[in-house]
């Protein structure tokens, strides 16, 4: 059953829309590959030529800068590669471990408007953390989807540590989005360690696995494409 904010923030297509393509690749793919494809494909969904698409995948060990990135925030330039992307948002991370869903929706489709679709793709992050006991939450001044960590240390005024448990990145041509969300399963936290993550020093990043809950990768997708269908529709599987 969706959970309150996933109720709330439901982005269903046209009645007559195809299903949403979902696919998933094995193994690691490159940055370029990926954005390459993404390019080709909403190129195709806005042309009409190509349904909807939801691409699930996992990179090699990277750093993407966003739109909003600066250069401070990239401590140690030399440690991975480093892209620079159309999506919003700062520098953030991506390698083994992570699943990161790159979602090409036709907001044409759906409705024009990209703060609810934003808070789709955070209710569809938070509502998979709940089917595994891990209560993710938004805040507004912090983009991605956040953990409390009452184990940790309190912050110097006193609330609750936390740490980002999932970001949130997207960009729109001709109301297609393309990029997406990233889930951190079991990455190696502390190849975070090159980077200040989307440009926040006073909180830290966690998992899956740091908290405790060791779910296979493809248990999660198998959670995330439930959860999917019941905020933005069914989904067909793409091969």
């Amino acid at each position: 059953m969706l959970e309150r904010n996933a109720l709330a923030a439901r982005f269903p297509a046209n009645d007559d829309s195809p299903p949403v393509g979902w696919r998933i690749t094995d193994g690691l793919t490159s940055y370029e590959d990926a954005v390459a494809f993404m390019d080709s494909r909403v190129n195709a969904i806005a042309a009409g030529r190509e349904d909807e698409l939801v691409w699930l995948v996992e990179h090699p060990p990277l750093y993407s800068a966003g739109t909003s990135a600066v250069n401070t925030d990239l401590i140690d330039p030399h440690r991975f590669p480093v892209h620079k992307t159309g999506r919003g948002g700062e520098y953030t991370y991506h390698g083994p471990g992570q699943r990161v869903a790159y979602v090409m929706l036709d907001l044409n489709r759906r409705k024009r408007d990209v703060r609810a679709f934003v808070a789709a793709l955070e209710a569809l992050v938070i509502s998979t953390l709940e089917t595994m006991n891990i209560r993710g939450e938004r805040r507004e001044d912090r983009v991605g989807v956040w953990v409390q960590r009452p184990d940790k240390a309190r912050m110097p005024d006193g609330t609750i540590a936390e740490d980002k448990i999932a970001a949130i990145g997207v960009r729109l041509r001709k109301w297609v989005s393309f990029h997406g969300i990233s889930i951190n399963v079991e990455p190696d936290l502390s190849h975070y360690d090159g980077i200040i993550a989307c440009g926040i020093k006073d909180h830290g990043v966690t998992s899956l696995a740091d908290l405790g809950q060791l779910v296979p990768l493809h248990e999660v997708d198998i959670r995330l494409r439930a959860c999917f269908e019941d905020i933005f529709g069914p989904v067909r599987i793409e091969r």
